[in-house]
């Protein structure tokens, strides 16, 4: 039985409006979401990043760990939550910095950046979400983008320069 996913609804500003939306319905103009993107580098400056399964959109594309927020997620849950299910890593909230946020035309993305140890044997892919993991550096990353191969992140640049 596949479980209903609710989200906050937020305005324009980011502020809660109280109201619900079920995933998967047309959300609509001036309503947005909560989403989270999640970026984990380890000392040795790679970072995680796993390939997307066929069947969702950008398959087969290279990503870093990304969810919407669930109701009465604030955004650090929710970052957490993400890279639990789609990894089974678990993420030390300590280790984490909000490093910006994006406004798109019906979501707010907040981009998280983790500095913490990870092996790629523990990575437990998501079936239906995920289908490789790979440990890359930032030049990597870049490279995977100028490629085409590496799902776009508009601020990816921006955030390659602050890490």
């Amino acid at each position: 039985m596949t479980q209903i996913e609710l989200w906050d609804v937020l305005d324009e500003n980011r502020n809660p409006t109280g109201r619900l939306h079920r995933r998967g319905d047309p959300l609509p103009e001036g309503d947005y979401h909560l989403t989270v993107h999640i970026w984990m580098q380890r000392a040795d400056g790679k970072f995680l990043l796993t390939k997307r399964s066929p069947n969702k959109t950008f398959p087969l594309m290279w990503e870093t760990t990304a969810g919407s927020a669930i109701a009465g997620d604030d955004s650090l849950t929710a970052a957490l939550r993400e890279v639990n299910e789609e990894t089974g890593l678990v993420l030390k909230p300590e280790n984490g910095r909000l490093m910006m946020t994006c406004k798109a035309s019906d979501h707010f993305a907040d981009i998280w950046y983790f500095q913490q140890e990870f092996s790629l044997e523990d990575v437990k892919l998501l079936e239906g979400e995920t289908c490789d993991a790979r440990a890359v550096t930032k030049e990597e990353i870049l490279e995977l983008d100028r490629q085409g191969v590496l799902v776009p992140f508009v601020y990816l640049h921006e955030l390659m320069d602050m890490v």
